[in-house]
């Protein structure tokens, strides 16, 4: 069994061809999507700013093969970030990953005299 690395990808793009309905029911949900919904979760959480409506990011927690690297992770975020934003009938654009391994981050603790 190969070992499994736990990614955080932040998926950024850019609102392309959205239809009038689509644009109305993006800006009528905009409190939903702003800085308080910025979360990590399998499923990717969706958030934006309604003025202008122009850039939208998803995040997401994706496990892969350790092996496979951060390319993969984001490779399957961004799939996932097709697929909801097709489902949801938004169009977009320029779909670009930002990956952190988090099996592999350094944490710098400060010594409690410190802090």
């Amino acid at each position: 069994m190969s070992e499994q690395h736990t990614y955080r990808v932040i998926v950024r793009g850019t609102w392309d061809g959205l239809t009038e309905a689509a644009r109305t029911r993006l800006l009528a949900e905009a409190r939903e999507h702003g800085l308080t919904s910025m979360r990590f979760t399998e499923e990717g959480t969706l958030s934006y700013e309604p003025s202008p409506l122009k850039h939208f990011s998803m995040r997401y927690v994706v496990v892969s093969d350790a092996a496979d690297g951060e390319e993969m992770a984001g490779a399957l975020a961004e799939e996932r970030a097709e697929t909801t934003l097709r489902e949801l009938g938004y169009g977009f654009a320029g779909l670009r990953s930002t990956v952190t391994d988090l099996d592999t981050m350094k944490i710098n603790f400060k010594p409690a005299s410190r802090r």
